[in-house]
């Protein structure tokens, strides 16, 4: 059972953030409110939880009571019997509230592709994931932007990176991050072989422009003439930009629009996103061990999913999870369900080990 004094922190400090939101004083506005936001869904499953856990002592009570009449004790107990029911769902979905969060979890999101080996299949399977995403993004109402795209020969794409603006789109994509591997015939081929090929997947909470504190000295900005294949310029002005945060090294060059302007807000953005990133890593290296391990170098041997289209197959290696209908996750349609698979996994293991140190 969840330990009664943790609840009560809990409630106090809500109505502590309330009072000090409804005075109208508060220097902390915009956190609180984020705060508040967060845990007001929480307090409703505890209050929920208390309810409940007062019913079923009253029920007990009852039976437990000598003097009580038969029929009472028969209806007590039909009603104690779904209280705890009731009780134990509760009793989950109040663990996983109370799990240890993500701060990143309500953010939107960063998605960069890169074909890994494989050549022209490897840049043509990139595409496919890269269209997967695009049409997930679509189906949960989120807003996506592509920043940067560079396209490959025969339509596949060499690098793409996507923002994804909604809440909590980071929470649902970032089990994405790491080597994606395909097994197929590819168009090019003409004797009918298998071939494997690999694209990496990275997944990088979006952070406001208040989380990252960019100091203009730490960067360098480059203007160029942005060009296209075959080194033609594709216009005659200084409109591309190459960012360089000189502390961390870090390169972010953008030549997708017309307008400088544009350039510049776009590598802003993926820079910043980076940085939060390597901030966050920095101050959690059980987590940044972990993405070293996810995003790889798009190695064949790397990899945390493989989509066979052979036999229709997708399989997660992570979470042993394997489904017979590719075709309806690589068009994004139920791509929902692995990920939601690995959600739950991923809360599994999380209340264990909180168990675990109980």
């Amino acid at each position: 059972m969840i330990p009664q004094i943790k609840l009560e922190r809990m409630l106090d400090r809500f109505a502590a953030i309330e009072a000090e939101l409804s005075s109208g004083s508060s220097q902390q506005f915009v956190n609180l409110s984020k705060e508040h936001a967060e845990l007001a869904p929480v307090v409703e499953v505890v209050k929920s939880y208390r309810e409940i856990l007062h019913q079923c002592k009253e029920n007990e009570a009852l039976l437990e009571d000598k003097n009580s009449d038969a029929e009472l004790k028969a209806l007590a107990n039909e009603e104690l019997v779904a209280l705890r029911q009731t009780f134990s769902k509760l009793e989950r979905k109040l663990c996983l509230a109370l799990l240890p969060k993500d701060t990143a979890d309500s953010s939107s999101a960063i998605i960069e592709i890169r074909a890994g080996t494989g050549g022209d299949e490897a840049a043509l399977f990139a595409m496919d994931l890269l269209k997967m995403y695009m049409r997930y993004t679509q189906l949960q109402g989120w807003k996506i932007e592509t920043l940067s795209l560079n396209e490959s020969d025969l339509g596949g794409i060499k690098e793409a990176v996507l923002s994804v603006e909604g809440h909590g789109a980071f929470s649902k994509l970032k089990f994405e991050s790491g080597g994606h591997r395909v097994q197929r015939v590819p168009v090019t081929e003409t004797q009918g072989r298998i071939h494997t090929s690999a694209a990496t997947v990275a997944v990088l909470p979006e952070p406001e422009e208040l989380d990252v504190d960019l100091n203009e000295n730490d960067l360098r900005i480059d203007v160029y003439r942005a060009s296209g294949a075959g080194g033609q310029h594709v216009n005659k002005t200084e409109s591309a930009v190459r960012i360089t945060h000189l502390p961390s090294g870090i390169v972010v060059a953008m030549q997708e629009e017309k307008s400088q302007h544009k350039n510049k807000a776009k590598a802003m953005k993926i820079l910043r996103a980076r940085l939060f990133e390597a901030e966050r890593e920095r101050h959690d290296s059980e987590r940044a061990a972990e993405r070293k391990g996810l995003v790889g170098s798009g190695d064949r041997s790397e990899r945390i999913r493989t989509y066979n289209y052979p036999q229709g197959r997708l399989t997660d290696h992570r979470i042993n999870l394997t489904l017979y209908k590719l075709d309806r996750i690589i068009s994004g349609e139920e791509l929902d369900g692995v990920i939601e698979a690995l959600i739950t996994e991923d809360e599994a293991s999380r209340l264990a080990a909180e168990d675990n140190i109980d």
